[in-house]
């Protein structure tokens, strides 16, 4: 359940209510939620001279280039100099029935074959596709062509692309109302092929990957993600269903008597995500990253799912639990002996494939055994916010390990940065992107590690390697476990081999035992008390009878933080940013030495140190003013956190 907690707030004798949505404060202490709330990572981007309804970005990693497409153009983008260094202007090849809102060539694909950049639009319902010399200082054309089939006829209609050596695979509508989806091959060195219309329900694609096989090219397959309508109308049942297909690369179709031009190795399977022992499960996938390996046995797949509930989870699966699933599951609804070849297996010549073996692909793709996660028994990350995007980079730490960071966006156009340490999440931090729109797309140059995000009105850059963040401390560094930052004798910068880390379990131990004065590391043992880097600061005398109260910032929402006084320890009341210390009316115990300690893992810092001292001689009328405007604060304060805390029962 969703709360929304009152506080209430005096200013001067001002009385006003204001509400807080209980989803944008963070509980310190929690391992669920980002360590550190982050400022200052946009390191550029660029604003767009009218907001666009649509864009999407493409990354070809060979060039290091980065291309995104809008209303009318293309911009080749230098994430260096945060600028866009080339433009291509496409003009819309108009119908003299479209309507002049409609008629605009709103980008749907960019790829990228050697020098030619080849771009589909909508081009006002009747899709076009352009093929563009990128290398040359101008923009030239080298021809165009029809589209239907690689790019939708509006925007907001499903598709998906995806270039294989030298040919186009796509998903689009064929038809202008958005029916007739199918995922093809469809330009190329190959025979264009198609899928079988009973193969899928009203599918949405959402990801289509290559998975490359160096010791066997001609076993390499094609495999596409989607969700599609469930058959199962029991009003329990999730409406959707999530999928992965596959079909081989060399397949041609079928011969001249059957299934030509048709898929003869398309297989489908169930993706689960969710807690199989309690029938529960995320059933609408929303977005897939493929980690592809060395060897494609190890390759890995991300996938971001949703419920009916409001929740999201994050499940990763093996390619090769997937091919085992595909090569020796029984056929749902097929009760006969298996052909031979089996049915989807990848054969030189698809065209010369036995009857009884491409019947069995007609009438009975779907595998009768599902696919599980790595994690089998839980999703690997459950979370109540709504991720929409998901991107993995692969990151070598100090160590010589590589570690895997997940990057996460929210509908609310936050970015999670997220370490997949063994078998469990750890939420490194949390970068909100100011934008009036949420985020339409989002790629990641690994190679500058910088992620590219666009929204309606503009593209942001976020440095992932802002390690100024936490740069008070080696124990700050450390605790972060961010392997794109490590421990260097001029503070928390880029990894560099002779830098300090401990990202398996960001224990600080590994820091040097004294630094320089402004870093000074704190470490405590358990019978020793926390060291003090925290300056006294000596407070204001304050009579007795007055309310009174203490903050200290918050610096990570994984520590624990508590004041001491008078050798008792009491737990702080947490505000957004900051923990507070209440002192419904002085007394005499009251005065004295405070310290507002953190406790993260194996580091005890003492954050503020004050000295409560009492006012001895009679207060003047300005004492009395202060006193009051500051008893009126605290009783402010002091009611908002007592009416949050009620309504939070």
């Amino acid at each position: 359940m969703k709360l929304v907690l009152c506080l209430f707030v005096c200013f001067w004798g001002n009385f006003e209510w204001i509400f807080v949505d209980s989803e944008d404060t963070p509980t310190f202490g929690s391992k669920n939620i980002p360590r550190l709330l982050t400022k200052d990572v946009i390191s550029g981007g660029f604003d767009y001279p009218v907001h666009q309804n649509h864009t999407i970005l493409f990354y070809h990693e060979e060039s290091g280039d980065m291309y995104v497409g809008g209303t009318d153009f293309v911009l080749k983008l230098d994430l260096d100099g945060y600028q866009a260094t080339k433009e291509f202007h496409l003009e819309a090849t108009r119908d003299e029935q479209c309507q002049e809102d409609l008629c605009h060539y709103v980008i749907t694909v960019i790829e990228r074959i050697e020098d030619i950049l080849f771009v589909c639009g909508t081009n006002g319902h009747s899709p076009h596709c352009w093929k563009l010399v990128s290398s040359s200082p101008s923009p030239r054309i080298l021809e165009h062509n029809d589209g239907t089939g690689i790019s939708p006829f509006m925007h907001t209609q499903n598709s998906l692309s995806l270039r294989v050596e030298g040919d186009l695979y796509a998903a689009a509508p064929l038809d202008a109302d958005g029916s007739a989806l199918q995922f093809r091959r469809k330009a190329g060195n190959r025979a264009n092929v198609w899928m079988y219309d009973s193969w899928v329900s009203e599918p949405t694609f959402v990801s289509a990957s290559w998975v490359k096989q160096k010791d066997d090219p001609d076993d390499e397959k094609i495999y596409v993600f989607f969700r599609e309508k469930n058959s199962d109308h029991n009003p329990e049942a999730d409406p959707w269903i999530s999928r992965v297909a596959r079909v081989c690369k060399i397949d041609e179709g079928g011969s001249k008597r059957f299934f030509q031009n048709t898929w003869t190795s398309f297989l489908k399977a169930r993706l689960v995500c969710g807690f199989p022992e309690e029938s529960l499960y995320f059933n609408r996938l929303q977005d897939v990253y493929v980690q592809h390996s060395e060897d494609w046995r190890d390759t890995r797949i991300y996938a971001l799912f949703t419920s009916s509930w409001n929740a999201t989870a994050l499940c990763i699966y093996s390619i090769k639990t997937i091919e085992d699933i595909f090569n020796n599951s029984t056929f749902k609804g097929y009760d006969k002996a298996t052909p031979q070849p089996r049915p989807g297996t990848c054969v030189k010549n698809s065209r010369s494939l036995p009857l009884a073996t491409v019947n069995v692909v007609r009438d009975h793709p779907e595998m009768s055994d599902w696919v599980h996660s790595i994690h089998s028994k839980t999703p690997f990350y459950v979370s109540n916010n709504n991720y929409t995007k998901i991107l993995v980079d692969r990151v070598q730490a100090v160590d010589q390990n590589v570690y895997n960071i997940l990057l996460l966006a929210t509908d609310s156009g936050k970015i999670h940065k997220i370490l997949e340490a063994g078998s469990e999440p750890f939420i490194i931090s949390e970068t909100h992107i100011p934008s009036q729109s949420t985020i339409q797309s989002m790629k990641l140059d690994s190679k500058k590690k910088k992620l590219v995000v666009s929204f309606a009105e503009k593209i942001s850059v976020v440095d992932l390697q802002s390690c100024q963040e936490y740069n008070k401390s080696c124990a700050d560094c450390i605790l972060a476990r961010d392997p794109y930052c490590s421990w260097t004798a001029s503070g928390c910068a880029p990894t560099v081999p002779e830098g300090i880390q401990n990202i398996l379990d960001g224990q600080t131990r590994v820091c040097p035992t004294t630094v320089s004065d402004h870093t000074q590391v704190n470490r405590s043992r358990r019978d020793a008390a926390p060291p003090v880097n925290a300056d006294l600061l000596t407070l204001p005398a304050v009579p007795m009878g007055v309310p009174f109260y203490l903050s200290c910032p918050i610096d990570s929402y994984h520590a624990v933080y508590t004041w001491e006084h008078r050798d008792q320890s009491s737990p702080c009341l947490q505000m957004h940013t900051n923990c507070l210390f209440l002192i419904p009316s002085v007394t005499p115990e009251s005065y004295g030495s405070y310290q507002c300690v953190s406790k993260e893992r194996d580091y005890v810092s003492v954050v503020k140190r004050y000295h409560l001292m009492q006012q001895i001689n009679h207060p003047t009328r300005t004492d009395r003013g202060k006193a009051s405007a500051v008893a009126a604060e605290v009783v402010c304060v002091v009611l908002g956190l007592s009416f949050a805390l009620l309504i939070a029962r």
